[in-house]
């Protein structure tokens, strides 16, 4: 099944993100690799595609997973987690409706 992870950045951790994201990217191209990785990005924390020193906001992924525990066991270990970026993650089934 599909779940959408939602994780939102501590104020003032840019600098924490950019550190760890070469680990946070490689644990999402592996699912990528496996064929379970619908999308993934950041959230700009302002409205443009390069914030600069603004940064994010936070993340978005979705990907599929045996189930829930199994998406919790995987975000619980994100590297944005071991840095101190992320200040709360949600994570939630998905059910893609479009597009078909």
């Amino acid at each position: 099944m599909l779940y959408v992870i939602i994780a939102e950045d501590k104020a003032g951790t840019l600098e924490q993100r950019l550190a760890a994201r070469p680990a946070h990217v490689e644990r999402l191209l592996a699912l990528q690799a496996e064929g379970r990785l619908i999308l993934a990005g950041p959230c700009p924390a302002i409205d443009s595609p390069d914030p600069g020193p603004a940064g994010f906001s936070g993340s978005v992924i979705i990907a599929e997973f045996a189930s829930l525990e199994a998406a919790r066991a995987w975000a619980d270990v994100d590297p944005y987690i071991a840095a101190g970026v992320y200040e709360k993650v949600v994570i939630k089934p998905f059910k893609k409706a479009l597009p078909a």
